[in-house]
């Protein structure tokens, strides 16, 4: 049988334990595996011959630059997963509602905000839910993700990321519910993981989440049946699902398609497994 070859795509200064992980485990399974890492200096030549080499590609990041590199990938013919068009609802906040509110998927109230700071601030009180998040359409790690108590706080918080970001993107407003954040990882259509990450803080994603805070819980009936409709709707093949308890009901926070696999280190190198598993299934 012919020996796999795998494409990498990363986007980091250095190889972090994910990485020494698939390299590691690529090897037991007689898995080729080739890194491009797009915080280097990659010519079109260099990519274009990788590309040649490689049977499948997964995306290990959601960095602008590597989902060109994505799409680059696609045009010339290869798999990637996730697919760049998939990364397009799990990248844009504002459009991952709209999709979750067409197909009745429950989630978060949501409205998209005016870049009139005036009009901006009519529709929080017409939104009328204290307090509030505020978050960028795009973010990462939950850097741009903030609580407002009321209108002027509101006002000082959009400016503060249109101050901060290179570039004045949408805002988007969403009904605070009070709850810890949970986590289940998918690969393909079978649940591999689940994680309830507790926080001291109000916030529960991104940097604001320690191992020591975090623990395992069981998927009832109607969860599954949310998650099973999610995968379908949004066709990502790979992904962390972050969910939210209003009271007895599950909604749906949002989808990763690069999650995090370290929220348990024992079980850290299997779901690595799982994933190369999965990825020569897909490039057969």
């Amino acid at each position: 049988m012919k020996k796999i070859t795998i494409g990498y795509i990363f986007n980091e200064p250095y190889l972090r334990k994910d990485e020494k992980f698939f390299l590691s485990v690529a090897k037991d399974k007689n898995v080729n595996l080739i890194m491009l890492n797009t915080d280097k200096d990659l010519s079109e030549e260099d990519i274009e011959e990788d590309i040649k080499k490689c049977d499948i590609f997964f995306n290990n990041s959601a960095e602008e630059f590597s989902l060109e590199i994505a799409k680059t990938i696609e045009e010339l013919g290869k798999k990637v997963i996730d697919s760049s068009k998939r990364l397009y609802y799990d990248e844009d906040k504002w459009m991952f509602f709209l999709k979750c509110k067409e197909h009745k998927i429950p989630t978060i109230r949501t409205i998209l905000l005016s870049k009139n700071i005036s009009t901006a601030k009519k529709e929080l009180e017409e939104f009328n839910s204290w307090p509030v998040i505020l978050k960028r359409v795009q973010g990462t790690m939950g850097e741009y993700v903030d609580r407002a108590e009321n209108v002027r706080e509101a006002e000082r918080i959009i400016n503060k990321f249109w101050k901060k970001g290179s570039e004045r993107l949408p805002i988007i407003a969403q009904e605070f519910v009070p709850s810890s954040s949970y986590r289940v990882m998918t690969i393909g259509n079978k649940i591999v993981q689940t994680a309830i990450k507790k926080s001291k803080g109000w916030k529960a994603t991104g940097v604001y989440i320690q191992d020591t805070n975090v623990e395992k819980f069981k998927v009832d009936k109607k969860l599954k049946k949310i998650i099973d409709k999610v995968i379908k709707v949004f066709g990502i093949k790979i992904c962390g699902i972050d969910l939210l308890k209003k009271g007895n009901n599950w909604l749906v926070l949002e989808i990763n398609s690069a999650p995090g696999l370290d929220f348990f280190e024992k079980e850290e190198k299997k779901l690595v497994g799982e994933i190369l598993d999965f990825l020569k299934k897909e490039a057969r």
